[in-house]
């Protein structure tokens, strides 16, 4: 290999040890006036947040001009207790980010999680799919530990919309389909994976694809939700 090769190379490896400091480096901020602000929701953050001194009250949901609006704070799923879905459904919202990347330094996913039990307990369970403002989506569980379903840091998908640049918006459809067979999930209208439901039910996964259903979104991160839904 050519010196010159080897250089960049050795650049490259410097440039993505640095990127991966700088997000391990990222934690969670205080949201001002946080909590829970919509009647009949409620939420907890996850595990490893708490562990770190987080509580629920460092993240905010609220509802503003129809919409729920959410702002992270420490990683958290919310959801209504009437929200249940069962056997054949599909569950959906569209997720709009104002500004892309404006409370961190890296991007953070938001979405739809389904098969929700022992909701707000330490034994909770459930499975999201959540998309990235830079075209990634991600699958992953928890049972009550987390599970991965498409890998540590998801997949790129072109039906992820992209943002043009941080601080500029975009917007995106989620949704999670279950048959007996499958959990799928789709973005945009597209259906980005799709998995044998014996790869998400079972010891230390859900306990079943029913249950309750809601949103989730990473750390730092903020976004409005309309239209949740079952079909």
């Amino acid at each position: 290999m050519h010196r010159n090769d080897l250089r960049w190379l050795a650049v490259a490896a410097a440039l993505t040890v640095g990127a991966a400091g700088a997000q391990a480096q990222e934690q969670a901020r205080i949201v001002e006036n946080g909590g829970i602000h919509v009647d009949g929701w409620m939420g907890r953050i996850d595990a490893a947040e708490a562990g770190r001194g987080q509580v629920l009250e460092n993240a905010r949901l609220a509802m503003e001009d129809g919409a729920l609006h959410v702002t992270t704070g420490p990683a958290v799923a919310y959801w209504n207790p009437a929200n249940t879905a069962s056997g054949s459904y599909m569950v959906g919202a569209t997720f709009h980010e104002p500004a892309y990347m404006n409370r961190n330094n890296h991007p953070h996913p938001y979405g739809v999680f389904i098969g929700g039990s022992d909701m707000g307990t330490d034994q909770q369970s459930y499975l999201y799919c959540a998309a990235y403002g830079n075209g990634n989506f991600i699958v992953r569980g928890f049972g009550p530990e987390p599970f991965q379903v498409n890998g540590r840091r998801g997949e790129t998908s072109e039906a992820v919309h992209q943002a043009a640049a941080a601080g500029e918006p975009v917007t995106q459809e989620i949704s999670i389909t279950v048959t007996p067979e499958t959990v799928s999930c789709s973005i945009n209208g597209t259906v980005v994976g799709s998995y044998p439901v014996t790869d998400v039910v079972g010891a230390g996964k859900l306990t079943s694809t029913d249950g309750v259903f809601g949103i989730r979104f990473g750390h730092n991160t903020e976004a409005t939700v309309t239209g949740l839904h079952k079909m």
